[in-house]
């Protein structure tokens, strides 16, 4: 079977690592336990899991020229991930973000975008000289809003499966949300994109079926430990997840939609691709930091 290929457009960045007890309160300051720098940012860690995790992946994305950059590409080509479409900014630094994590795996993140919020319209159109390429496409929000709602147009309009992963949340209209194969919001981005409080199966429901109701072939919320709420025209329902012990959340996401990305490339059903998104991001959450903690295939063969 050919592999079939999957296009990431979206952030890169450098993380900044802090390790503590608990998550300080407003003006609160106390000594962490230790510190590192690995390399994230959604798009290029949506990209590493879904290549480690079996999948053919171009990445399209846009770096400082710096040596936070350079790390960047360094990761992306040791993964082998394709970085043609990766483009260099000399007026801005690559995007960093702060990450602070507690003794329960629970974080915080400030995100600078940095040369992530100049990828525009243009630079994909100079890029891409047949989005048929390309079988899926996965983009989040971590770069401009406009860029991704004339992706998501373009790929509409050629049939191409593409998977968003609406982070960080933003108010997004129902004609783009009409053009989405499937959306994965988790319950706090849900929340805001639909104005419900999730806190069961019942409420999931009720947001996924809002979400439906604009036109998206299907929603998925996912909800950390929990598992995941599915509704599409093939299955509608909760997908539970197994217990781990849980020491960092960061990229869980990041690894879900990933991993979904590459079941759904092998014509898994969506239920089939959702169960195996569950199992890797549960394998993530074991390990410390982003893309240091996304799982091989056959970490969860």
């Amino acid at each position: 079977m050919v592999a079939k290929k999957i296009l990431v457009v979206g952030s890169s960045n450098v993380d900044f690592v802090v390790k503590t007890k608990k998550l300080p309160s407003s003006g609160e300051t106390f000594m962490g336990e230790s510190f590192s720098f690995i390399d994230g940012g959604k798009g290029a860690n949506q990209a590493v899991a879904a290549k480690r995790l079996g999948g053919e992946v171009y990445f399209m994305g846009k770096i400082g020229e710096d040596g936070f950059g350079r790390s960047v590409l360094n990761t992306l080509q040791r993964e082998q991930i394709n970085i043609e479409m990766v483009i260099v900014d000399k007026t801005k630094l690559t995007g960093i973000a702060v990450v602070t994590v507690n003794d329960r795996g629970e974080n915080t993140i400030v995100v600078v975008p940095g040369a992530n919020e100049t990828l525009s319209v243009k630079d994909f159109k100079d890029k891409i000289t047949n989005i048929k390429d390309f079988d899926v496409i996965m983009l989040q929000l971590e770069i401009p809003l406009e860029t991704v709602e004339y992706i998501v147009d373009v790929a509409f309009h050629n049939n191409i499966m593409v998977i968003l992963n609406p982070a960080p949340a933003k108010e997004l209209s129902d004609k783009f949300i009409k053009k989405l194969s499937i959306i994965t919001p988790n319950e706090l981005e849900a929340e805001i994109l639909t104005g419900v409080n999730i806190d069961s199966e019942s409420s999931a429901y009720e947001a996924a079926k809002i979400l439906k109701s604009k036109g998206v072939d299907s929603v998925i919320i996912t909800m950390g430990a929990k598992g995941a709420y599915l509704l599409s025209d093939e299955f509608i329902g909760w997908i539970g997840t197994s217990y781990v012990n849980v020491v960092d959340t960061t990229a869980a996401g990041d690894t879900f939609n990933g991993a979904l990305a590459v079941a759904l490339s092998e014509n898994k059903s969506l239920r089939k691709a959702v169960e195996f998104a569950c199992k890797a991001a549960s394998y993530s959450v074991t390990k410390m930091g982003a893309q240091s903690s996304i799982p091989y295939l056959a970490d969860i063969s």
